[in-house]
């Protein structure tokens, strides 16, 4: 409707909300699920409409997070929002930063959508944020095309291993039980001690099985004991499959099974109808290196950015890496 305002309006009805997800395109980090999952730990959800007229123009799932005296919050749009029409992703977005500013108030509000970084998008205020959550660099397959043309554009050894397992036989599946679950966790404890990172707790992990359910894919394959080896987990909407975690044990490795696991997880998503499948960022490491043989391309989503709102927002940012720094050294 030319000249008038958008409506924003919000949503408390679950059904509802992951349908119009679903309908308008959206990404699994817009999902209800995750905002559950979120909100277990420092986090509230808000699930908020964009409309003009009668016509639903965007939608965001707006995280908040409480922050120390005297910041108060932040809000995070982890993918989003959902908006179907590209000519109108500035509007949504102003929107949403409107209705943040005056609802939940506080710092800022981060945007790191999922579009191409294509053209510039112009937003009231918007900031590079210089914390970013996720990242714009990535790789995602177009699961439009047939499985030989994603199998041609991968890597000899990549494309060596897959077939290695199918012929091994090697069992690789979906993990539905939450004891196949836990089992899996104990690959991701030996994955993280190896390579040195911080994980979650258990619960936070167990809550993506809960929460999510079928929206939740989780992959792995078992050794000759019947245990999980090598896993990918996955969450996804109806169009797009987001990788969350990976890893494998030192049986994992043995088998080569990481390539089979990743495979299995693209196959599905591509059998269930949907049409990407997002590796979720690329780092000049050897985690990134294995992703890319993947694909002979990358992709560059739009980088996060920021609307603030406070005159303390510059201090948050500074003061967020020291403390980073900080509980990493404690850990360490």
């Amino acid at each position: 409707m030319p000249g008038s305002s958008p409506l924003v309006t919000v949503i408390d009805d679950q059904a509802l909300w992951d349908s119009e997800i679903d309908r308008l395109g959206g990404h699994p980090l817009q999902l209800w699920g995750w905002g559950q999952v979120k909100a277990d730990g420092a986090w509230t959800s808000h699930h908020v409409e964009i409309s003009l007229g009668d016509q639903t123009i965007g939608l965001a799932q707006v995280l908040v997070r409480q922050l120390p005296s005297p910041f108060r919050s932040l809000a995070h749009v982890p993918r989003g929002p959902v908006v179907p029409d590209p000519a109108l992703r500035g509007l949504v977005c102003d929107a949403v930063a409107n209705w943040c500013r005056k609802e939940i108030g506080g710092i800022s509000v981060t945007f790191e959508p999922d579009w191409d970084a294509v053209d510039p998008l112009e937003v009231a205020g918007a900031v590079p944020s210089p914390n970013p959550i996720l990242y714009p660099k990535t790789l995602i397959l177009d699961l439009s095309k047939t499985e030989d043309e994603l199998l041609a554009a991968m890597s000899r050894t990549t494309r060596y291993d897959i077939r290695k397992g199918l012929r091994t036989g090697l069992d690789v599946r979906r993990v539905e039980t939450e004891d196949e679950v836990r089992g899996v966790l104990d690959v991701y404890h030996e994955t993280a001690a190896r390579a040195g990172f911080a994980l979650h707790d258990d619960e936070y992990y167990l809550a993506i099985h809960r929460y999510l359910g079928e929206r939740s894919l989780l992959v792995a394959a078992f050794d000759g004991d019947g245990k999980p080896c090598s896993f990918v987990w996955d969450v996804v909407s109806a169009t797009t499959a987001f990788e969350l975690y990976g890893g494998q044990n030192d049986a994992g490795r043995s088998l080569r099974a990481n390539a089979p696991v990743k495979w299995k997880a693209v196959t599905i998503s591509r059998d269930a109808g949907l049409r990407r499948y997002d590796m979720n960022g690329l780092l000049n490491d050897g985690i990134s290196e294995f992703k890319k043989s993947f694909a002979q391309h990358e992709d560059e989503l739009t980088a996060s950015f920021d609307v603030p709102f406070s005159p303390l927002y510059s201090m948050w940012n500074k003061a967020l890496p020291l403390a980073k720094k900080a509980v990493r050294k404690v850990r360490g």
